[in-house]
């Protein structure tokens, strides 16, 4: 620190007069209003004072400088030491001049210094002699340094009550600071009301006071209202600021454009806000490495930037930076704070990866499938176990025919070349790949190339191997028709060592239909059976397997090619024909030929008879095109079924003749028509309908229900007694007729059975049950079994029919209401009777529903 130095020696006195006289004969400067800073006899180095308004001055100074080089007047006003001060006079003074370097324009304020101690004395003989003009019971501004050492007590202001001309006053205060925490730090003299601090102040902690000023009488009248008084702590730049993070970490990528943001610090300052005590600046101390400075940071917001384009992780993949932050707008006296910033620097893919040599061989034995036979290795400088590193490689050149493949191994990163096909040594002995690789991430670096390359040559080495069938499908053309023993060129297998087909041998295992014999040492085939083309769509495969002495086989396909003959005649597929003949005068055949087109159509449709036949009488063909005619009926025919032959033939002459079923149907579309013949094969067997096997199945359990009716009814009435007549009979089935002449309902009663008839007469198997003679409303009717029975029904008065039955003896008597007896035989009723007895109740039942 330097040493004091007192304002008053000869050498200061007499710059501070000459700066005095010159600001007073300086009449370019205009003089602002007088400040005056109450300071100790003593200043420390570096030492805020007081601040000034600069603003209220001259707002648009772009210089600020101070007269007396011992003080310092920064941009807020703030007035700080430069060294170490003693005051050796009560007041002395400096000129803070100000001036704007565009308008030329000046201005100067003049600061006194006065030491407290001076300004206690006056106030003690003001208050002696002064009279108040005006009212003095009002705030009055006041601040305290903070952290001021004194001495302490330390006057801050006196307060008075203009009450106190005519009275006795005595002055309190209370609040913060007083009988608050943190107590007795401001005290009030009771008589003279001045104020006083007794302790240094911390601003961050007690930014001001708000204290309240009493003024009573000794008998305890308050003349005055309370007063607020406010005690404002004056900041002092006694905190350094503090970065967020001791340590902070930020990832940039290699190549990065200048300019590229790498990350942001941040720090705090707990002094007074908007002051030069928390105005920041950021900056950057030391790089490690040094060289090459490749990062710069803005001084106010604290964002490092790359300032080269030169990173390079490959080179150097970590930097560390030593930061700083300092108050006071970066100023030397400013309190300073540093960190460490460690940048990481991220690759990308900006190396190629390389072969380690350029040329490779490996060997494989042929027919060999998923072997390994080579690994390749490459170099790649990024980051190991990234995108950027891990290699894809692939087969440029030579693999046209897919026998090889290469892959990455994820663990080494090698490329593993595999044979997937099998080779053949007689065809290639040698192979050469050309191989490539490349990154799994897009290369951004600055070669032009991006695909690494070698070459690998496979060499193939021979087996003893058994035979090929080769191709392993092989074809022959016969003629559908030839005869049964033909022979013909058969399979043929061979050595690959040799490329003969000696000491091979042949066999079937496939021959679906038999058809043929292959010789086992040539080969050679023999028709069995007669072939059929039509019947295997024209190809005959069979299966062959060929052996080798040694007993290796292979196995191969023989596609006996069938070459057509016209043995087949056009056929009508559609047998059966429906002719709506309300809407319908004609029905459209189609034939079709299973030969090939060649002896297929245009087919040629006639009607097959003599010229004078039926056939030609009743029906018409009509060409419609080459598969095609249409059938008309000539004459108004009855609807029913008919069968008309029609002969197709095709255009070598194979003719076939159709017996075609024609159905004439009183219908609008062929599926309304009800009649609907027996469904035949082409075969010419029978195909029953599900609905005509349904009504069979019906109509026989019918015939079942009605035989065990019958047999249980002989059985029954064998065993019983002679049946009677029950006595309500007559309740029973008696029918009111409400015509006045007798209607057409009659009831006829034989023994035990009833008949209802309706206009009409029954006739039984017994006898004749009918001879009916009407009598002016009386009606007999006789009917004979075996022997002799008459039944009279007579009518009486309102045309009712009463029946009575009597029971005498064996006999069965029956009187009408005009008497004439009845005899009736004692016999065995036959189904007639069993008939003539039900169909009556039946009838009863159900006119007795409609009438209900």
């Amino acid at each position: 620190m330097a040493p004091a130095r007192a304002p008053g020696s000869p050498s200061g006195a007499l710059c501070r007069q000459l700066l005095l006289t010159l600001a007073i004969l300086t009449f370019a400067c205009d003089a602002c209003k007088t400040v005056t800073l109450h300071v100790p006899a003593k200043l420390d180095a570096e030492k805020f004072i007081g601040r000034v308004n600069l603003k209220e001055c001259f707002k648009s100074a772009t210089l600020i400088h101070s007269s007396d080089p011992d003080f310092q007047i920064l941009e807020d006003g703030s007035v700080y030491t430069t060294h170490t001060i003693l005051l050796s006079s009560e007041k002395s003074s400096f000129t803070i001049l100000l001036s704007n370097t565009e308008t030329q324009e000046e201005k100067e304020i003049l600061v006194l210094l006065e030491h407290q101690t001076k300004v206690l004395k006056k106030r003690h003989s003001q208050e002696k002699v002064l009279r108040r003009a005006k009212r003095r019971w009002a705030p009055i501004p006041c601040s305290v340094p903070e952290n001021s050492l004194g001495p302490f007590p330390l006057f801050l202001q006196q307060i008075q009550s203009d009450t106190a001309q005519n009275y006795t006053i005595y002055y309190s205060i209370s609040g913060p600071g007083v009988d608050k925490e943190p107590r007795n730090l401001f005290y009030v003299e009771r008589d003279t009301g001045n104020l006083f601090c007794t302790a240094s102040i911390d601003r961050e902690t007690y930014p001001l006071f708000e204290l309240v000023a009493f003024a009573t009488t000794p008998d305890g009248y308050t003349p005055e209202y309370p007063l607020t008084l406010v005690i404002r702590i004056e900041d002092e730049n006694d905190n350094a600021p503090i970065f967020t993070e001791t340590s902070y970490s930020f990832e940039v990528f290699e190549n990065s454009k200048v300019g590229t943001t790498v990350g942001q610090v941040c720090a705090t300052d707990q002094d007074e806000p908007d002051t030069l005590h928390t105005r920041l600046k950021y900056s950057i101390i030391e790089q490690f490495p040094a060289l090459p400075t490749l990062f710069s940071m803005h001084p106010t917001t604290g964002v490092i930037t790359t300032s080269s384009s030169q990173l390079d992780r490959e080179l150097i993949d970590k930097y560390q930076l030593k930061i700083k932050v300092q108050d006071m707008d970066g100023q030397y006296f400013g309190l300073q704070t540093t960190a460490i910033c460690i940048i990481n620097i991220e690759d990308v893919n900006d190396n190629l990866p390389t072969f380690t040599r350029s040329s490779y061989v490996a060997s494989v034995e042929e027919n060999r499938i998923d072997v390994e036979i080579l690994r390749v290795a490459v170099r790649d400088k990024d980051l190991i176990n990234t995108a950027n590193w891990r290699a894809n490689y692939t087969i440029l050149k030579g693999n046209e025919d897919g026998n090889f493949k290469i892959v990455t191994d994820s663990q080494t990163n090698e490329g593993v070349l595999c044979v997937v096909k099998p080779l053949n040594y007689e065809e290639k002995q040698q192979v050469t790949l050309e191989i490539g690789v490349v990154n799994e991430a897009p290369y951004t670096g600055t070669s032009r190339s991006t695909t690494n390359m070698a070459t690998v040559t496979v060499n193939v080495q021979n087996q003893d191997e058994g035979p090929e069938c080769d191709p392993q499908v092989q074809t022959v053309r016969i003629k559908e028709n030839v005869p049964v023993g033909t022979k013909t060129i058969g399979y043929k297998a061979y050595d690959p060592e040799t490329r003969s087909s000696s000491g091979i041998r042949y066999k079937k295992s496939s021959d679906p239909e038999g058809w043929v014999h292959v010789d086992k040492n040539s080969g050679v085939i023999t028709i069995l059976k007669r072939l059929d083309r039509e019947a295997r769509s024209g190809v005959y495969n069979i299966s062959i397997i060929a052996s080798d002495k040694d007993g290796r086989t292979c196995n191969g396909v023989l596609g006996i090619v069938l070459e057509d003959v016209n043995d087949n005649g056009p056929v009508i597929r559609q047998q059966t024909v429906v002719i709506c003949k309300t809407v319908m005068s004609s029905a459209e055949i189609v034939a079709v030929d299973p030969d090939e087109p060649i002896h297929g159509p245009p087919f040629d449709f006639s009607l097959e008879g003599v010229s004078d036949s039926e056939v030609l009488r009743m029906w018409r063909l009509t060409k419609v095109n080459d598969t095609a005619a249409r059938l008309s009926y000539l004459n108004d025919l009855r609807f029913g079924k008919y069968t008309v032959p029609v002969r197709v033939t095709d255009r070598l002459g194979q003719s076939l003749v159709t017996q075609l079923v024609v159905i004439l149907c009183d219908c609008v579309t062929p599926n309304d028509c009800s009649f609907r013949p027996v469904s035949r094969t082409s075969n010419g067997e029978v195909i029953l309908g599900k609905w005509a096997i349904l009504a069979m199945l019906l109509g026989i359990a019918l015939l079942f229900c009605i035989l065990f009716t019958l047999v249980c009814g002989a059985t029954t009435g064998a065993d019983k007694k002679p049946k009677v007549f029950p006595d309500d009979l007559a309740q029973q089935n008696l029918i009111v007729s409400n015509t006045e002449a007798p209607g057409d309902d009659k009831v006829y009663s034989t023994n035990d059975f009833t008949t209802h008839a309706v206009g009409g007469s029954a006739h039984g198997i017994g006898g004749t049950l009918g001879s009916r003679v009407k009598n002016g409303g009386q009606e007999t009717i006789e009917m004979v079994k075996g022997g002799h029975q008459t039944m009279e029904s007579c009518q009486e008065t309102g045309h009712h029919h009463t029946l009575e039955r009597c029971k005498e003896g064996g006999q069965h008597t029956l009187d009408s209401c005009r008497g004439g007896p009845v005899a009736t035989d004692n016999c065995k009723y036959t189904y007639s009777e069993w008939y003539t007895y039900t169909q009556p109740r039946l009838g009863e039942e159900s006119i007795r529903g409609h009438t209900g």
